[in-house]
């Protein structure tokens, strides 16, 4: 059986790496892009097996990354986690309605 991928879109490094360390320990492989667009070129020559999302990228932003993912009909139904320090109502709502699967402050 082949290691599960998922891919961190975060433009601080720090928060890469430490959601990388906690998702590799648990097993799976994990591919980090600081931006949008570093990895949408991805997506749709690998696909992985999930995404954590940051809202606030420099570039394409991660509620347009969210949209294009969800517009893509072989990207559209993978799981997607936003996780972002956006806490307020309106965020959230605007992220879920987008189509994340959850939402993380």
């Amino acid at each position: 059986m082949s290691q599960e991928t998922i891919y961190v879109i975060e433009d601080e490094e720090d928060i890469v790496e430490l959601i990388s360390y906690n998702l590799e320990k648990e097993g799976y492989y994990v591919k980090g892009f600081t931006s949008g667009e570093d990895a949408l070129p991805h997506l749709h020559r690998h696909r992985p097996d999930g995404i954590i999302l940051d809202l606030m990228l420099p570039g394409i932003d991660g509620l347009e990354v969210c949209k294009i993912i969800r517009s893509t009909s072989e990207l559209k139904q993978l799981p997607l986690i936003m996780l972002t320090a956006k806490g307020e109502e309106a965020d959230i709502v605007s992220g879920l309605e987008l189509g994340a699967d959850d939402y993380m402050v």
